[in-house]
């Protein structure tokens, strides 16, 4: 290995070693921010929302930001790990994981991707930051915050895609539906109204719903997730039950058209004596640093177009490393990258690792694979700092 992916996998090692769960991502940040520091970033930080943000700096045309996330999903059963979770080993030239592939191998690839710009003669035609946020895995916390007071005409989503280039995704909403009946014994089920029998027609006709289209992404959709209800006893008909639904949805459709569109569905489905409500429930959460933040649980769509601009440089920079690339692929889960994109920043993905892999006790990813991406990032960033 060249000394630079050398110490990068080091890096990503130490990074899956150090666990961060949303709003615990404090030790993550701390590694981040000293590791930007001994690499010579300026203007290294953590705002108050807990992000990370390091700054190679460049000449006095427009900046740009690369961005990942410091927070990663749960390990489960460590026991269904080929190898430890949180031990970042290297096994058949792949380093494993919790974080390998989301998003501590594509974090590190970007730290030491764009330090590279350092060692070049000339600066580049602007500043160049890496960003690092907190709590992207449950609804995007640092980046709202972040896109709220900073401005990047480009931003690079390290999200895992195999070192191909994305242009977007579907959103997500997440969307309740609370039904209330009347509860009784289990034994007399005639005398009480039942939510499950409310339930049962919505679930047998949710596939039955007209979605949204959109050309690029598809069609959105919406896939039942968490039942709940007000009762722990068996022999008891509960009088209200919870169903979460996991809303995709394209452009030009937002969660309250879903909302509506979900509404209906249950007055369709009511029975005598039952009420039914959709509702986009309002979360309130803290970081690390103390910042609270309430929000619903969703991420916005966004989608550029094939020949955009931005899109076409990176394409030129990154030939020479992936070779040609006919066609710009999508994400089918959504990133941070809606946020940004939503504040008017234009969002392109690249990063290290099968998506395929991520939030998997099979995550790892290749060490071929990051060394592309260091490549990558230092041609990216060449490329698009100080583009109009």
């Amino acid at each position: 290995m060249t000394a630079d992916l050398d110490r990068c996998v080091d890096f990503a090692q130490r990074l899956i070693r150090t666990e961060g769960l949303p709003g615990d991502e404090q030790s993550t940040a701390e590694l981040v921010r000293d590791e930007m520091t001994a690499l010579g970033y300026s203007d290294v930080e953590i705002d108050g929302a807990g992000n990370v943000l390091g700054r190679i700096p460049g000449g006095d045309r427009t900046p740009m930001m690369f961005n990942t996330h410091l927070d990663h999903v749960d390990v489960g059963d460590h026991a269904q790990w080929p190898h430890p979770p949180f031990g970042g080993e290297i096994h058949d030239d792949c380093l494993w994981g919790r974080g390998a592939v989301d998003i501590k191998g594509p974090l590190a690839a970007q730290v030491y991707g764009v330090a590279r710009l350092l060692e070049d003669s000339q600066s580049p035609a602007g500043d160049v930051w890496v960003s690092a946020v907190v709590q992207e895995e449950i609804g995007g916390v640092g980046a709202r915050f972040m896109a709220e007071s900073r401005h990047f005409p480009v931003v690079i989503i390290g999200e895992p895609s195999r070192n191909q280039l994305r242009r977007g995704h579907r959103g997500r909403s997440l969307l309740t539906v609370h039904i209330t009946g009347r509860s009784v014994h289990a034994s007399v089920p005639e005398l009480g109204v039942s939510p499950y029998d409310v339930l049962a027609k919505v679930l047998s006709r949710l596939p039955e719903l007209e979605m949204a289209q959109q050309d690029d992404l598809g069609a959105s959709s919406v896939a039942p997730t968490l039942i709940r209800t007000d009762q722990t006893s068996s022999n008891v008909i509960p009088a209200e039950i919870w169903l979460d639904c996991d809303w995709r949805h394209v452009p030009g459709e937002t969660g309250f058209d879903a909302q509506t569109k979900l509404q209906e569905l249950l007055d369709e489905c009511l029975v005598e004596g039952a009420t039914a409500e959709a509702v986009l429930p309002i979360k309130e959460l803290a970081t690390w640093t103390g910042h609270t933040a309430r929000m619903q649980g969703n991420n916005p769509a966004y989608i550029l177009p094939e020949d955009h601009a931005a899109l076409n440089v990176a394409r030129s920079a990154l030939e020479p490393i992936i070779g040609p690339t006919d066609s710009v692929g999508t994400w089918n889960f959504a990133t941070d990258g809606g946020h940004f994109s939503a504040a008017g920043m234009v969002c392109i993905g690249f990063g290290p690792g099968d998506e395929g892999l991520a939030h998997t006790v099979k995550e790892h990813v290749p060490i071929e694979q990051l060394e592309t991406a260091l490549d990558g990032n230092a041609a990216l960033a060449r490329a698009l700092a100080g583009a109009d």
